[in-house]
């Protein structure tokens, strides 16, 4: 009886080991947007408070390299991009409760604004733009949206800006691999779009010590979730197929 039990583990182990994931057949469209997340000095500039633990993965998948093409490529085909930033105010100081990641964030002063309504320190802090990615974001085809305040978009207005455009299909890019970014496949799958992630123009926290390899782990997500798990090479070719969207 053993020996069977052990032979059908075996057997059963083998067939997932060679099983192939279905590809859903996702393909880029006038209805399709791009969806990046957090472009923001925090996380991209060497100077931010987040580089220290995000660097590594940023470099290796030359992150901002790929982001600026993406976006240029977005220019010339008239494509939207929507910009869910991360913002964090006094007020959200006064909660009661966060979780380790959320702590770490306002510990460190990521993202902070000193006035909702007021830009008053926000040139250069690191809530701004990454300096490259400003004349990009400027651009009339880039929405940006109220900001989300932990990780997903449920806290802010993406899904309603989509909505309003008319966009059923997304590709997502930007920070963090698995927080923001996953959060936000996650919650836009259960509003029903398609969506998709360009693996290498988004980048995650590699902390050694604490033995934290998170774009592992969004990888695995990614490639369970999304319709597509793009290079950006492979994007940018067939996008580059695609005619140049009417503007409205």
């Amino acid at each position: 009886m053993k020996k069977v039990v052990i032979t059908g583990l075996l057997l059963v182990s083998s067939f997932f080991a060679q099983a192939q994931l279905p590809d859903p057949g996702f393909s880029i469209d006038e209805r399709t947007a791009i969806v990046i997340t957090d472009p923001q000095n925090d996380f991209f500039s060497e100077t931010g408070k987040g580089w220290g633990i995000f660097k590594e993965s940023i470099q290796k998948n030359q992150t901002k390299e790929h982001i600026e093409q993406i976006f240029k490529a977005a220019n010339e085909k008239n494509m939207l991009v929507f910009v869910s930033p991360h913002y964090y105010y006094k007020h959200d100081h006064q909660w009661h409760f966060e979780g380790p990641v959320e702590k770490m964030m306002h510990v460190n002063g990521m993202f902070e604004r000193t006035n909702p309504i007021r830009e008053e320190h926000f040139e250069g802090s690191g809530a701004d733009w990454y300096t490259p990615f400003k004349k990009y974001i400027s651009g009339d085809n880039f929405i940006v949206t109220s900001p989300h305040k932990i990780f997903g978009p449920e806290t802010n207005d993406l899904v309603l800006q989509l909505r309003k455009r008319k966009i059923d299909k997304v590709v997502l890019i930007g920070m963090a691999a698995n927080l923001c970014s996953e959060s936000h496949l996650r919650e836009l799958l259960e509003q029903g779009f398609e969506t998709a992630v360009i693996f290498d123009a988004t980048a995650g926290a590699i902390i050694k010590e604490a033995n934290i390899d998170a774009p592992e782990a969004a990888l695995t997500n990614f490639r369970m979730l999304a319709g597509k798990v793009y290079q950006t090479r492979d994007f940018l070719k067939e996008l580059s197929k695609l005619p140049v969207i009417k503007k409205n």
